[in-house]
């Protein structure tokens, strides 16, 4: 295999500048090293400042050692490929243009096999898009944006007929969307992404799995619609308050498996609207933690076929809510005998076998009126609300017909496997161990168990 080395290229243009210093010395331009390359090199960038605007047309690997900078010049897409089988590693890329409508980015690619690893994206308006570029790796990189209104910045990462890629160990922060769009069998696995709009926003995308995830401090954690065959377990979902706030909705979603996560301090834990939608399909939502949510899971009335087993409702303002009026039915909340934990549950168990003697029964007046009537919502935590809700009490006649029914209530909490580890991020465990330790004597078993590292080379436990 050929390695041609930048530092070549460097000295030659010290030898051909006379007098030359190194603030004096231009960038380098990287599609001349790219184009005096054999297919298959290696490309050994030292570090320095490169000229992008280039186009790898061959196979061959990028890769830098002490932070190279390709820079873009605030014009156009910083590098594009256009050849499979290509690595790009260990590179800064920034300055690409400010275009929605050309999508200007910091890596374009457009072939298949593609890897895109350890790389650092500044000042970028979409940071990595990947079109037509199936079984490709897009792995630890930490991917800003471009400092300017949230609905003018590109999307972090997108993928756009991708299938069978991988994104995975990436830190995302302040982008638009992270958007996966016609995009089968994709691995998304132990990404953090926060400060943006959809942490995670999927379309048409069968056989999808989602694990091991952030998604903080966005407007939606994540939203996923039109896409069936769908795992999405061990994911924290936090702080997601936007006009929606959901930590996770489903739209149009067909055999989807929701386990081992956590859905915490949101507007909206779970949303689920017509999903599953088809005949015969099924969801199904167990193990997860539903903690201090405005409201923990919500429903349209029509949403039909979700099974609920082993999730732990703790603390939420609303533990479940309907939206719109109508009567919502055709949903399991205990699978063999086994439903779920609610911290407000005023039950018992005589004989000792951890589920309740009697049912859980959601049927507060208040937040009935306030799933009917929104606005309604500005009395929570009021001496009104608590009027509404004690004269229910008191009188049997106002009380509504319940939203849910658990028949097989758990008086002891579930345990969580840890969430995977992940590289990168900015010390929102610090949130989750904070919220969580308000729960009680066991929340040290649904922590998320890593440590992260954040870009100021901060780690927090």
């Amino acid at each position: 295999m050929h390695r041609l080395s930048a530092v070549l290229i460097l000295a030659m243009a010290f030898a051909l500048v006379p007098n030359a210093s190194t603030a004096q010395v231009a960038s380098i331009d990287l599609q001349t090293i790219i184009d005096d390359a054999a297919p298959g090199s290696i490309i050994d960038l030292a570090p320095g400042t490169y000229t992008g605007g280039a186009t790898i047309n061959k196979s061959l690997t990028i890769t830098g050692h002490g932070w190279p900078v390709i820079d873009g010049g605030g014009s156009g897409t910083v590098i594009e490929v256009s050849a499979p089988d290509v690595t790009i590693e260990n590179v800064v890329i920034r300055a690409s243009g400010a275009s929605l409508d050309r999508e200007d980015s910091g890596i374009s690619v457009l072939a298949p096999r593609v890897t895109i690893r350890n790389n650092r994206f500044e000042d970028v308006l979409f940071g990595i898009f990947l079109r037509t570029a199936p079984d490709s790796l897009i792995s630890n990189n930490i991917v800003g944006a471009k400092d300017v209104f949230i609905a003018n910045r590109g999307d972090g990462i997108r993928l756009w007929e991708s299938p069978g890629s991988i994104v995975e160990g990436n830190n995302i922060e302040g982008g638009r969307d992270t958007v996966f769009w016609f995009t089968d069998r994709v691995v998304v696995r132990n990404n953090e992404i926060s400060d943006g709009r959809y942490g995670l926003h999927f379309m048409y995308s069968d056989g999808a799995t989602i694990e091991g995830n952030i998604l903080s401090s966005n407007s939606v954690g994540a939203f996923m619609m039109y896409s069936r065959d769908v795992t999405i377990a061990n994911n924290v979902m936090a702080e997601n308050s936007g006009p929606s706030g959901y930590g996770l909705g489903l739209k149009d979603m067909d055999n989807f498996t929701l386990s081992g996560n956590r859905f915490v301090s949101n507007r909206v834990g779970l949303y689920l609207d017509n999903s599953p939608s088809s005949a015969g399909s099924e969801g199904w939502i167990l193990e997860n933690l539903f903690a201090y949510n405005q409201i923990g899971a919500s429903f349209l009335p029509a949403v039909k076929h979700n099974s609920f087993s082993g999730n732990t409702f703790i603390d939420n303002v609303e533990q479940v809510g309907i939206t719109s009026s109508g009567r919502f039915s055709g949903n399991a909340w205990s699978v063999d005998g086994r439903g779920n934990y609610w911290s407000d549950f005023a039950g018992y168990d005589a004989d000792g076998d951890g589920i309740g003697d009697v049912s859980y029964r959601v049927d507060d007046l208040y937040n009935t009126l306030t799933d009917k009537y929104p606005d309604l919502a500005f009395f929570n935590e009021t001496p009104a609300s608590m009027a509404i809700d004690l004269a229910a009490q008191m009188f049997p006649v106002l009380r509504p017909e319940p939203i849910i029914e658990d028949s097989h209530p758990l008086v002891t909490r579930p345990e969580l496997a840890p969430v995977h580890s992940l590289n990168g991020g900015s010390g929102f465990g610090l949130l989750i161990a904070s919220l969580l330790m308000l729960a009680g004597g066991a929340a040290v078993a649904l922590l998320p168990s890593r440590r992260r590292h954040s870009s100021k080379g901060r780690t927090l436990a």
